[in-house]
């Protein structure tokens, strides 16, 4: 049975090389130093310290060994005691260079190491003679992982040494800095703020984070945009056990960090919602909810009793640099792993500065952090949020008004698509971190975040140079060439998309949706009513028939008293939901003819949907039968077809839905209401296709003049 937990012997052997590491740094440095640009050395045959070989040798039996020895001579030991065996540093430099590239290859590395000997004539044998099977697999996986920990650990003094020359010349460039700020604060009106975000930042991403003045306004903007999601895939089984802790990721948030941020939520939870003034009708966030999964933190999405680990949230800047990640364990995907990271981020920077946050559903974290304390005003004030580029588009029309980043201004060309072109670059770690341990899962994709972020790192410059030539001019040229074509002028234009804004975004546009939810409540107990209404009837006639006394009379007519105020209570309910006010144009028409109708407008929408997508279908079918697109191939050709089949009937009960309130709105129709009634649907696709009233939306007001 394979070990879960590492045993006392796994814990003595970690704890022995990470005692031996920092004696290492020194003799590293100096390796590296004196090879660093050189042909490599030849390899003496005598490993020894005297730098002359001429004088005489003598050979000695040792038992200790000194490692700064080997690594003097760029050896590196597969055992903190007592080793068997080094490891070339050069080879192992060389195998940190390709993980970078694809990832973690130890046991390709060893089975191309014994299969090299092996054609060469070297075996490797026990004291017996017996042939070792693996012989290099789990001495070559200590080196690489230990030698990685080392260069760790020279890479941490290294930039300890650097920040501290950093701090000196910030300080002495403070009055210079001041003395040109004070002439030329800004280029906008916006006072901006002197500050310094966090060394980690300004070393992440230089672009984002090495500026010196923030403040800018979020309607313009803001000063950082960062994007967060959260990705399902980097599992680990919970079988695969775990190792003893040696090493800190410099990417990962501590658990205790996120739970933290978890309990906080739930406890604000708990509370009463405040009231805010929201820019979008919750009926569309409402939608939006429904719609993602990532908006229900409820939803598993992996089985938890096969891993203990389901998943990573990344947080990346407007260039696609990760900053942080944090380590999902729970089965969906909750709010409290955004939460974390962008509290983590507002605490490496200046208090004035400003944050865009793109999320697939920044809508719903935007309303949760508006209805509830979770962060503090210091930080919601500096936070706005958006959703992604391709998500957006999946969101409810008022939502992307509001929320889209294509829509909103100040944010350019990010998309915050940028995390799903980090995923696309860790697909390789994917079945790699499922059998590792849980500590040697989280440091693949921490030193898989790293070398990303040097690559991107180094190529700032060209990724900006590319943006600016794609993006803004190319781009900008075309939106141009559009406007001057339309020949209205800019001004109009504006006034439009602000009008048409402002209309999308009334709380009237939304009634519907709300309305038909209060109707349904007050038609469910007038439903009721009449049940109980029918019930006393029945039981009256029955009464009057036999022989009652007066004392059953009397309670059969309380009951029938507290019917009729319960009848009346209802109409008050009615008078309550004010559909008059919301709709005055319906004043004096039935009620169930008004649920009806806007029964009958929520489906049809739902049915143009279903349809829409059918005829995408129909036509790929068709054009590959006319060979105006390449063949789909006997396969796609089916799977196209059952998927056809597949949503066909649920289309087709819609319709006939559909179709049976059109008849019922016709029975109750009345022609003084002027409501012009919708008309029925096809139930054949061929024919909807071709129909135009499919495209016309279900009239909920009076017409002005005859109806159509």
């Amino acid at each position: 049975m394979r070990r879960l937990l590492p045993d006392k012997l796994a814990n003595n052997l970690y704890h022995s090389w990470k005692a031996l590491i920092p004696t290492l740094v020194d003799p590293q440095l100096k390796y590296t130093t004196r090879t660093h640009g050189q042909p490599l050395l030849e390899v003496r045959p005598v490993i020894s310290a005297c730098t002359y070989y001429g004088c005489a040798q003598k050979r000695s039996s040792i038992v200790c060994l000194l490692f700064d020895l080997l690594v003097h001579h760029g050896l590196f030991p597969t055992a903190p005691s007592q080793p068997r065996m080094a490891v070339s540093m050069d080879l192992l430099a060389f195998y940190r260079a390709l993980f970078e590239r694809s990832c973690d290859a130890i046991h390709a590395l060893a089975s191309a190491l014994k299969t090299h000997y092996m054609r060469r004539g070297f075996h490797m044998t026990t004291s017996d003679g017996q042939v070792i099977q693996e012989p290099f697999r789990r001495g070559l996986g200590q080196a690489v992982q230990w030698f990685d920990i080392l260069q760790i650990e020279v890479e941490r003094q290294t930039e300890a040494a650097v920040q501290i020359c950093r701090e000196r010349v910030y300080e002495a460039r403070r009055p210079q800095r001041k003395e040109a700020t004070g002439i030329s604060p800004t280029v906008s009106k916006t006072t901006l703020h002197q500050g310094r975000c966090a060394s980690v930042l300004v070393q992440r991403c230089p672009a984002c984070f090495g500026g010196l003045l923030f403040g800018r306004p979020l309607g313009e903007g803001g000063d950082i945009h960062v994007a967060t999601d959260g990705n399902f895939h980097h599992r680990h089984r919970r079988s695969a056990g775990d190792c003893p802790h040696f090493y800190d990721p410099s990417y990962f948030l501590p658990k205790t960090q996120v739970d933290n941020v978890g309990h906080h939520i739930l406890s604000q939870r708990k509370r009463a919602p405040k009231m805010y003034n929201s820019l979008v009708p919750n009926e569309a966030i409402d939608q939006c909810e429904n719609s993602y999964e990532a908006a229900d933190g409820k939803k598993q999405k992996a089985a938890m009793d096969s891993f203990d680990d389901t998943g990573v949230m990344a947080l990346i800047c407007r260039h696609d640099v990760p900053l942080f990640f944090a380590n999902i364990d729970s089965p969906g995907e909750q709010q409290k792993y955004a939460v974390a990271l962008i509290e983590h981020l507002f605490s490496l920077l200046p208090q004035e500065a400003t944050v865009i946050t793109l999320y697939d559903v920044g809508c719903v974290l935007s309303r949760s952090l508006s209805q509830y304390d979770i962060l503090p005003g210091s930080v919601t004030v500096r936070l706005r949020f958006a959703t992604t580029a391709m998500h957006a588009y999946g969101h409810e029309w008022a939502c992307q008004l509001e929320y889209n980043p294509r829509m909103c201004a100040g944010l350019g060309l990010s998309d915050g698509e940028g995390t799903e072109r980090l995923w696309s670059r860790f697909v390789k770690l994917i079945g790699i971190q499922r059998s590792s341990s849980r500590q040697k899962r989280l440091w693949l994709i921490d030193r898989q975040a790293a070398a990303i972020g040097m690559e991107m790192r180094a190529d700032l410059g060209d990724w900006i140079k590319r943006r600016l030539k794609r993006g803004v001019n190319d781009q900008g040229a075309i939106a141009k060439e559009v406007l001057d074509r339309c020949g209205i002028t800019i001004q109009d234009l504006q006034d439009e998309w602000a009008d048409q804004k402002k209309s999308q975004l009334s709380v009237r546009a939304h009634a519907p949706a709300r309305l038909k939810k209060e109707l349904d409540v007050v038609l469910a107990l007038q439903a009721d009513l009449d049940a109980s209404d029918r019930a006393l009837q029945a039981t009256r006639t029955v009464v009057e028939k036999d022989s009652a006394t007066e004392h059953t009379l009397d309670a059969l007519g309380s009951l029938e008293r507290s019917h009729d105020r319960l009848m009346n209570k209802v109409e008050v309910l009615y008078a309550s939901l004010n559909v008059h006010d919301k709709f005055p144009e319906l004043q004096g028409i039935d009620l169930d003819f008004v649920r009806t109708l806007l029964m009958a407008r929520d489906l049809k929408i739902n049915i143009r949907k279903r349809a829409i997508g059918s005829f995408f279908e129909w036509d790929k079918l068709d054009r590959a039968v006319g060979g105006t697109q390449q063949a789909l191939g006997t396969k796609l050709h089916q799977q196209t077809r059952k998927a056809i089949a597949k949503r066909q009937p649920a289309l087709m009960t819609a319709i006939r839905k559909f179709n049976s309130y059109c008849e019922r709105l016709e029975s109750l129709y009345n022609p003084s209401w002027g409501v012009p009634l919708p008309a029925p649907l096809p139930t054949k696709l061929a024919d909807l296709r071709n129909d135009q009233t499919l495209m016309q939306d279900v009239w909920i007001t009076p017409s002005v003049g005859n109806v159509p």
